[in-house]
């Protein structure tokens, strides 16, 4: 069973950059994808990327593509979202989850990241991008 918890949320100004990350805790982390989504006041959840912890492969959401980077420190069981060019429409809360992703599985990770199926939700951390 794998644990997740969230940081890095806050303020920033438009323009601006911030980087969460999502420590994991628990055995055999090779075998499970690490994905980012966010929900804002009012809207549904969204993916905005997802990265898999055996290979590295990454995918992320059209709206982040260029902003956005996701990367992973395997001795620190921590996955990152560096988060630059903020705006407005970037508020929201964050979360990671943990999506099954043995590393002879065959399935590529936009696959996963767009099946959705992923679990150990924690409450997240807030970002606002605001003057």
């Amino acid at each position: 069973q794998v644990q997740l918890v969230e940081s890095g949320g806050g303020l920033v100004q438009p323009g601006g950059s911030l980087r969460l990350s999502c420590a994991a805790s628990g055995d055999n982390l090779d075998y499970y994808a690490i994905g980012w989504f966010r929900q804002a006041p009012g809207k549904e959840r969204e993916r905005v990327s997802c990265l898999s912890i055996s290979d590295g492969d990454a995918y992320y959401a059209d709206f982040v593509k260029g902003r956005f980077t996701v990367s992973r420190d395997n001795v620190k069981k921590t996955v990152f979202l560096q988060m630059s060019d903020l705006q407005p429409e970037d508020t929201a809360v964050y979360n990671c989850a943990a999506g099954w992703d043995p590393p002879d599985s065959k399935e590529d990770i936009a696959t996963l990241c767009l099946s959705g199926e992923f679990g150990a939700w924690n409450q997240g951390t807030q970002v606002t991008v605001s003057s």
